[in-house]
């Protein structure tokens, strides 16, 4: 696991760099999209280069890591609508090339089943977006989680809607209580997974994902058995860790042409 500190705008940049990479070397690249605020700017980023220098999703195709069942197709916070909104109406991903777990499915099961075909089928996602949640939540494998999760529908903590309550005008009773969700094995099986994670808020589910034991009570601690995870934090996501010294030491002294 990488941990690289920088300020959030440059982290964005390192993200959007990777992704920009891995594009250029193959053009239908397979791309995990998540939704929060800690994907923004990378999105941003993102949308700014194609608009300015031509970056490309034409041939891509892109998986999200969840989204929430029962909410209505047209409701805004939708992650397919966020999504959609975010970054794929600002690129040029041709139609049906974003999917998302379908959280109106008559059969949730059988949806989560597909939606694992699904990404199988593709070979695979090659760069995997991710955020953290201040209970150590990734996409949204709450704690508790089982480390060999696949695609599932999960009931939502109650930090975890309070936490999401501000994209429903600060109404808790807005928030859904389920969800659709990849998997922890199914994150874990991308070739390289990005997490970002920014602000105070974030500090001790940084410090327990990256120096903490392995726990299915901090879900995201199941990134330090991949082979190519790379954790980006501002200096306050940064605080709880204990070699943060030696991180941004190690992460001075790379090699250029490493990338992340």
């Amino acid at each position: 696991m990488e941990v690289v500190i920088a300020p959030a705008d440059e982290l964005a940049r390192l993200a959007a760099d990777t992704i920009e990479a891995k594009l250029r070397e193959k053009a239908d690249a397979v791309l995990g999209l998540a939704t929060g605020s800690s994907p923004l700017k990378v999105y941003d980023e993102l949308a700014r280069r194609h608009t300015e220098t031509g970056l490309s999703f034409a041939k891509a195709r892109a998986f999200m890591l969840d989204e929430y069942v029962g909410i209505a197709a047209d409701h805004p916070e939708r992650y397919r609508n966020v999504i959609e909104t975010e970054i794929a109406s600002r690129v040029d991903f041709a139609e049906g090339a974003v999917r998302g777990p379908d959280g109106l499915a008559d059969d949730l099961v059988a949806a989560c089943a597909d939606y694992e075909a699904a990404i199988a089928a593709a070979g695979g996602v090659d760069v995997q977006l991710l955020g953290i949640g201040t209970d150590g939540h990734i996409a949204f494998n709450e704690p508790g989680s089982s480390l060999a999760s696949r695609t599932r529908i999960k009931t939502l903590t109650q930090q975890t809607r309070e936490d999401n309550a501000r994209f429903f005008e600060d109404d808790l009773s807005q928030v859904p209580q389920h969800c659709l969700t990849q998997g922890l094995a199914t994150i874990m099986s991308a070739k390289h997974l990005v997490l970002l994670a920014t602000g105070k808020g974030k500090a001790e589910a940084v410090h327990q994902l990256v120096e903490g034991p392995i726990s299915a009570m901090w879900p995201g601690t199941v990134m330090q058995m991949h082979p190519h995870a790379t954790v980006l934090v501002d200096d306050a996501a940064a605080s709880r860790l204990q070699l943060a010294d030696y991180y941004r030491q190690t992460y001075a002294s790379k090699p250029a042409w490493q990338g992340l």
